[in-house]
């Protein structure tokens, strides 16, 4: 049975009352302070509108907007307003392409070279797959295209042959919208529609997503939100694209919170598409050595506190947005906003620390240094950073503007904190075949967040620097 969208009911205030192991009547406090929470982090942030969903126990517990939908006008974010969705939306372009998997239309081990046969020969080894969990090889096309531009199908397959390949296809992770794009034009291709028409026949319209659709600038849609972003501390409109950019599969979607809280109970039921189907798009990708990686089609498949946990984050246009699930507690959140610098993810986290602290992301704190030798590199690194001497030959399958513009600006973040400390391993994990490394380091009186991987052969391929 689908959970209502209403208001949270005895039955839900009871139960969350058993969760928490506090009275019934204690757990309105819980959802007051939920509230209070995000009205909070909508301040902090200073997010214009918000709306957020929370279900536990497949039972809506709040489902609000907050603040505004379209500043211009004055109009209030509600739950029937529409938000871009953003990379969200890529769960939606994979299943798209299982549906036509299952119609027999598609393989996930074609080469999409059968639907793009003029593509360039180094093509071939990519399948359905590889672009489904980012492991094609295809240089992102982020950066790269021109925004103002408009582009036909063929248009945006031609520019994507123009971009060298990263790595063969299976090697590593490598998050890239260009897959996606070229997965809704081969969903477009094999229906003789477009992958938005599947989406509204096949899968909105079923699952009960009454106002879920594709972007549009000429339509008018009732409840459009309007996106920001923050400029020297004066929130602007969003910046403006070509119509044709929002078309595409890596995230062109509309979604209300009462969407998406719609579209929880076809996940959690397994709905729409098959439980093959829906093993295909929930299991880790599998590198060429064997290593896997945590994305499936379309979501982040980790855990947390030992359970499960799946989620997508999306950005574009001055929207934001984030949807986990928390599988053990059976527990998920979406959160939408509408300034591109907004934090979805965090506030949907913050969430989850509310209703069980056990939830919380693990605070970084030492643990013992096994690899001495490691540490060394990276504080060597860190001054070479602070010198600005990074030689791209150290690198190996970061993006192809990482060392002319990260170095620069970690050059200057490092001149401008003085000293470094030294290096306190708080967190060790592989992802995939890679290796990464996790230090707290402090500069005078600040504790920073220094991340750096390896690949196999050594060289680095993360580096980030963030104030903890």
């Amino acid at each position: 049975m689908r959970g209502s969208l209403q208001s949270i009911s005895l039955f839900a205030v009871f139960i969350l009352g058993l969760l928490t192991g506090r009275p019934a009547v204690a757990h309105d406090s819980l959802r007051d302070r939920i509230d209070a929470y995000v009205r909070a982090e909508q301040k902090r942030q200073g997010v214009p509108g918000l709306a957020v969903g929370v279900v536990s126990h497949g039972r809506v517990v709040l489902v609000k907007g907050y603040g505004s939908a379209n500043l211009e006008h004055q109009v209030p974010v509600g739950t029937d307003t529409l938000f871009q969705a953003g990379s969200l939306g890529k769960m939606f372009t994979a299943t798209a392409v299982m549906l036509q998997v299952e119609a027999g239309r598609v393989s996930l081990s074609d080469s999409i070279t059968k639907y793009f046969p003029d593509a360039p020969a180094t093509w071939a080894p990519i399948t359905v797959r590889h672009l489904l969990t980012h492991t094609s090889g295809l240089q992102d096309l982020d950066g790269q295209i021109d925004e103002r531009k408009d582009y036909s199908d063929d248009d945006f397959a031609k520019f994507l042959y123009t971009l060298p390949l990263d790595f063969p296809a299976g090697l590593r992770f490598s998050y890239s919208n260009s897959g996606y794009v070229l997965l809704g034009i081969l969903a477009n291709r094999v229906t003789q529609s477009t992958y938005q028409e599947v989406l509204g026949r096949q899968v909105f319209k079923p699952a009960g997503m009454k106002t879920a659709r594709g972007i549009s600038e000429e339509d008018v849609i009732p409840n459009r939100a309007a996106g920001y972003r923050m400029s020297g501390g004066v929130v602007k409109n969003q910046w403006w694209v070509s119509p044709s950019l929002n078309t595409t599969g890596d995230g062109s979607l509309y979604f209300s919170v009462k969407d998406l809280l719609a579209w929880e109970e076809v996940v959690d039921e397994r709905d729409i598409l098959s439980r093959a189907s829906w093993r295909e798009i929930l299991s880790p990708a599998k590198l060429n050595s064997g290593a896997t990686y945590p994305y499936g089609f379309g979501w982040e498949v980790k855990e947390r506190n030992g359970k499960p946990m799946h989620a997508h984050t999306g950005a574009w246009q001055g929207f934001t947005s984030a949807y986990i699930r928390f599988l053990g507690d059976e527990l998920s959140i979406i959160v939408l906003a509408n300034l591109s610098q907004a934090d979805p993810r965090g506030i949907a986290e913050g969430i989850a620390t509310l209703v069980n602290p056990a939830l919380a992301v693990p605070p970084l704190k030492p643990i013992p240094d096994l690899e001495p030798q490691v540490t060394a590199r990276l504080a060597t690194l860190l001054e070479q950073t602070r010198a600005g001497t990074w030689d791209p030959a150290m690198f190996a399958y970061v993006p192809w503007w990482f060392v002319a513009e990260a170095g620069p600006y970690y050059q200057g973040v490092l001149q401008g904190l003085g000293p470094a400390g030294p290096l306190v391993l708080a967190k060790r994990e592989t992802r995939g075949d890679d290796r990464f490394y996790t230090y707290l380091v402090r500069f005078g009186s600040a504790t920073w967040r220094y991340t750096a991987a390896f690949v196999p052969d050594g060289r680095v391929s993360a580096f980030s620097l963030d104030e903890n």
